[in-house]
């Protein structure tokens, strides 16, 4: 409404609410499903790292702590603003806006910081009292209808508008209206943190109506109560914007008007229709400063949850999460508070300038989110579900990127080009750590940082650590792809010194030679004085040098692994090179498919030529982790005598491309494995057959 009331457009509000009813639907159906599958917690990144590419998994990690960063300035600086209305003190300096939306997100940074489940009880005892407060404001309201309550006088005359400029500035109150499913991916990120087990009413419902057990399952369990807290979320958020757009046309009551918020002015209203009403009305104003205060309560919560998995995958540094007694990670709530309280600052303590930098990029992960439910639906269904799912699932996303692109139109003048400098920059940013060594997550690495410092157990524990080695797979494709482009065009190719032999014994850089001999003439005496010196002293070097060497032990076993994915080519030509260095040769088959290591196991009796086939299981399809989990228990156990080789069958592509697009094993393990010692890798090229020759 307040960005159609300056130019007389209210009366179409009722268009804009029911547009974001309808994207409410839309969306909350595909994220009360998308907790069936995916009820480990990490919403859509978890989601996009299973289904799709690790590169949107990073994009939703930094949409996602933009908007919990944002939701903390908005909803205290909202906080701020409705205190100031209860003194009637709207148009108060920006000094008092940003000191009062300061204090209350410093308040909740210290709840906190106390530690969750006291915050949690804190938010659930507000909104419970706020809900019964919100149902008498509405009876209050409705009776001062039946009274003939008078609306607000016009305070001021409406600006002329274009079709045009109507059409736009309608587009901007729905995209301000959409912000709050915000909280759709809020609870799909945290419902790790839920109880499993069932409602009351769930409980009641399966044993007093067991016709309905469809529903009931549907909200049973930890995903159950997320799908009630979805669905109370849009029901009453649905509600209450056709509510407060019906009453505040009615009363030509606006942000703004006698210095009051809209929602203000409308509580003043409601309340005063009822004996002791006014108690009321301060009351109902402190709970919704309290309301919103919770609100970045919960981002301080969920963007904690966030930061610590980013540190584990290795796009924040580890120095970020630190774990106290109370379960809190204080040092990224607190990093967050202060990067708060700067914005806030920034906007000087003006709220609705704020506001078009908050939800822009939500829409990015719920689109995310309906790519990967589709890619769910099409693995795990068939015929008119399969059909009807995946179109679904499609116009979900397609509908969130429609959103996404509207956010950004229709808060341009406002700041939404800023908003997407700032993602293109934390995106370009968050790869920049994720190939530096700081972004480096070895094995030992991350179980440190996922059981010591986060002291998390259990399922989640096993999510993240999956997580962090899809990332690290990830790291490693984009560093060999780099480097393989980047050597397209001569940079970092290998320089080769030229040396120059001399007589007697010893070299000197051939850049010295010729500038010797150039520079100086040299008689047959004065070269053999020459040589003779440089013998000698070359000798002494090479002996004091040779005092500080030893000799290994000898090779008294050679372990070979070869990795192999079928029986092809490249496989048989890899045990051939294998056998030829040892007769201690394991085939290792990374099982990501049944039917293909069945396939596989069948053939191997045939063309594995007695090699022991080793199988292990990969859940979550990766080749590297369980590959890496292998080679290192091997290393764990290996002796100083001991070395082992990994070879590895790769293809030779005509094109360089499409040599990149392949997984380069070989590569990967190498920068996997950077600083270890007794343990060789290497690849045996093989040319792919075509059919047609």
């Amino acid at each position: 409404l307040s960005a159609l009331h300056p130019y007389g457009l209210q009366q179409y509000a009722y268009i804009t609410a029911g547009v974001i009813a309808f994207t409410n639907i839309v969306f909350g159906g595909l994220y009360m499903y998308s907790l069936g599958p995916f009820n480990e917690g990490g919403g859509s990144y978890t989601a996009s790292m299973r289904y799709l590419t690790p590169t949107l998994s990073l994009i939703v990690a930094i949409t996602l702590i933009e908007d919990y960063v944002l939701t903390i300035v908005v909803s205290a600086l909202s906080g701020g603003d409705q205190l100031l209305s209860i003194l009637n003190a709207y148009g108060a300096p920006w000094i008092w806006h940003f000191a009062l939306g300061a204090a209350l997100a410093a308040v909740t940074w210290y709840l906190t910081i106390r530690g969750r489940g006291e915050s949690a009880k804190t938010v659930f005892t507000l909104l419970a009292t706020f809900v019964l407060l919100t149902i008498i404001m509405a009876i209050g309201l409705f009776i001062a209808k039946m009274k003939g309550v008078p609306p607000v006088p016009l305070e001021a005359a409406p600006q002329a508008v274009s079709f045009g400029q109507a059409i736009l500035h309608m587009l901007t109150a729905s995209m301000k209206g959409m912000v709050a499913l915000t909280g759709l991916e809020a609870v799909s990120n945290g419902v790790q943190f839920m109880i499993e087990e069932d409602t009351g009413i769930v409980k009641w419902g399966k044993q007093h109506m067991p016709r309905l057990n469809k529903l009931w399952d549907f909200y049973s369990g930890r995903s159950g109560i997320a799908r009630f807290v979805q669905t109370s979320f849009l029901f009453y958020g649905g509600i209450t914007t056709f509510f407060l757009t019906y009453f505040a046309i009615y009363f030509d009551t606006y942000d703004g008007t006698l210095g009051r918020t809209l929602v203000a002015n409308l509580a003043f209203i409601g309340f005063t229709q009822i004996p002791g009403g006014e108690i009321l009305y301060w009351a109902y104003q402190i709970l919704a400063v309290a309301m919103l205060a919770a609100a970045s309560m919960t981002a301080f919560q969920d963007a904690q949850a966030t930061e610590w998995r980013d540190v584990a995958i290795g796009e924040i540094p580890e120095a970020i999460i630190k774990r106290d007694v109370r379960g809190t990670f204080t040092r990224s709530v607190t990093i967050t508070f202060g990067l708060s309280i700067v914005i806030m600052l920034l906007v000087r303590g003006n709220t609705s300038v704020a506001i078009p930098f908050y939800g822009v990029g939500v829409f990015l992960p719920i689109m995310i989110m309906g790519l990967a439910v589709r890619r769910h639906v099409l693995e795990h269904f068939t015929g008119r579900m399969r059909t009807i799912g995946a179109a679904a699932s499609m116009f979900a996303a397609v509908l969130a990127g429609v959103v996404f692109v509207g956010q950004i139109v229709g808060k341009w003048e406002e700041g939404g080009w800023v908003r997407l400098l700032t993602f293109a920059t934390l995106f370009l940013s968050a790869h920049l750590v994720l190939l530096s060594p700081a972004g480096y997550r070895g094995a030992k690495q991350v179980s440190r940082i996922v059981h010591e410092k986060a002291r998390v157990e259990g399922g989640m524990a096993s999510i993240v650590k999956w997580q962090a080695f899809k990332m690290q797979e990830y790291r490693y494709r984009l560093m060999i792809g780099l480097t393989s482009l980047l050597e397209l065009f001569g940079v970092g190719q290998m320089s080769r010194r030229t040396v120059a032999a001399l007589a007697g014994g010893g070299s000197v850089r051939m850049s010295q030679f010729i500038s010797s001999t150039m520079n100086q003439p040299v008689t047959s005496s004065r070269s053999k004085a020459i040589s003779n010196h440089k013998a000698t002293e070359n000798k002494t070097v090479l002996n004091r040098k040779f005092d500080h060497y030893h000799l290994p032990p000898r090779i008294v076993r050679h372990r070979i692994i070869v990795p192999v994915n079928g029986v092809h080519q490249g496989a048989l030509t890899a045990l051939r090179y294998a056998h030829s260095l040892s007769s201690d040769v394991t085939a290792l088959h990374i099982a990501m498919d049944k039917t293909e290591s069945e396939t596989l196991q069948r053939q191997w009796a045939t063309w594995g030529e007695g090699v022991r086939l080793v199988v292990l299981e990969s859940p979550h399809k990766m080749v590297l982790e369980p590959l890496l989990e292998y080679i290192q228990k091997i290393m764990a156990i290996k002796q100083e005598d001991e070395i082992i080789t990994v070879v590895v069958p790769q293809s030779i592509e005509p094109r360089w491309w499409s040599n990149l697009a392949r997984t380069q094993l070989a590569g990967l393990l190498r920068l996997a494995l950077p600083f270890e010692t007794g343990i060789v890798i290497t690849d045996v090229p093989y040319a792919i057959e075509n059919d047609d020759e």
